[in-house]
């Protein structure tokens, strides 16, 4: 039986990327600093409670047959506003696990949790992955940092890795297993909040370059991201970054109508609000390299998401 170890795996992508690989037959060790949920229990076969970088930790994971690092903070805003956090969570944390497993000669695969954020404001869309990386927030630079590190780690000490650049990873378990926890703040989960509790709904960044005037983002079902993690373990998908994404775009305007329209209600109010720092107006990128070395495409799109998010929702989970 094949392991895997997934840092980070008690969480939203994580945690589907851990149903994934037990339905693959895998042996699932999951490391994570906070609790697992118990909905999860059932598609993992250890819990490490703890640091991912924590030598202890390491010393009862390194050796599995592929490493999927999840773990790290992830978002715009708070890294603008508090950036030495996310240079060790996301930077140093990691320079110590591949510290670790590269001194003692463990040879996993690792499959990095890479971001759309690297490139920073594209300068064309679709975004293609030898475009320029130009990243315009804390976080989007941290993520280049541990890109580089992998590079130079994998030429100097042979270290097989595998970095997938994410576009917007979104919707639930297609089978309502999994799903974000309450109050998230990607704007699928901030709008069925906003519906269920008949709140206002604030859209952020208004008279855009874009069609409608609202940010355009590119959605990624979180179990497509998970299958993409299985699809690395292969040989034919050699080291190198790729992106992960649709090629498509939706805008802030259509996932409100979108969620509406699921819910068959909507907001108490929606309001418009300034856009948030260090966000693009339009993050829109090719897939193609990643479809021709494994043929990865999405299986669920735009609507879908919407319908599994807002299924995941009503379960009060």
């Amino acid at each position: 039986m094949k392991k895997v170890a997934i840092t980070g795996g008690g969480g939203y992508i994580g945690g589907q990327t851990a149903i994934y690989f037990k339905e693959q037959g895998w042996e699932v060790t999951v490391v994570d600093r906070t609790s697992l949920s118990t909905h999860l229990e059932p598609y993992v076969d250890r819990f490490l409670h703890d640091e991912f970088q924590s030598q202890d930790t390491l010393s009862k994971y390194a050796t599995a047959d592929c490493i999927v690092h999840c773990a790290g903070s992830s978002l715009v805003g708070p890294s603008i506003k508090n950036p030495s956090d996310y240079y060790e969570n996301n930077f140093i944390a990691t320079k110590r696990m591949l510290d670790y497993i590269c001194q003692f000669g463990y040879h996993p695969k690792i499959v990095f949790s890479s971001s759309a954020a690297v490139y920073g404001n594209p300068i064309t869309t679709p975004i293609a992955e030898e475009d320029p990386k130009l990243p315009i927030s804390p976080y989007g630079i941290s993520k280049h940092m541990v890109e580089q590190l992998l590079e130079t780690y994998s030429e100097a000490y042979g270290l097989n890795y595998v970095g997938l650049r994410y576009f917007n990873a979104a919707g639930a378990d297609p089978k309502g297993r999994h799903g974000q926890a309450k109050r998230a703040t990607h704007i699928i989960a901030r709008v069925m909040e906003a519906i269920k509790e008949q709140k206002q709904f604030t859209i952020n960044g208004v008279g855009l370059a874009t069609e409608d005037g609202t940010c355009i983002r590119d959605y990624v079902h979180v179990h497509d991201i998970a299958k993409a993690h299985f699809y690395c373990t292969e040989p034919r998908v050699g080291t190198g970054f790729y992106n992960l994404s649709t090629g498509m775009g939706a805008s802030n305007l259509e996932i409100l109508r979108k969620c509406c329209a699921v819910s068959n209600s909507k907001p108490s109010i929606v309001v418009e609000g300034p856009g948030r720092p260090g966000d693009p107006d339009t993050l829109v990128a090719s897939n193609k390299k990643f479809y021709d070395v494994c043929q990865w495409q999405n299986e669920y799109h735009v609507d879908d998401i919407v319908e599994h998010a807002w299924t995941w929702y009503n379960r009060g989970v």
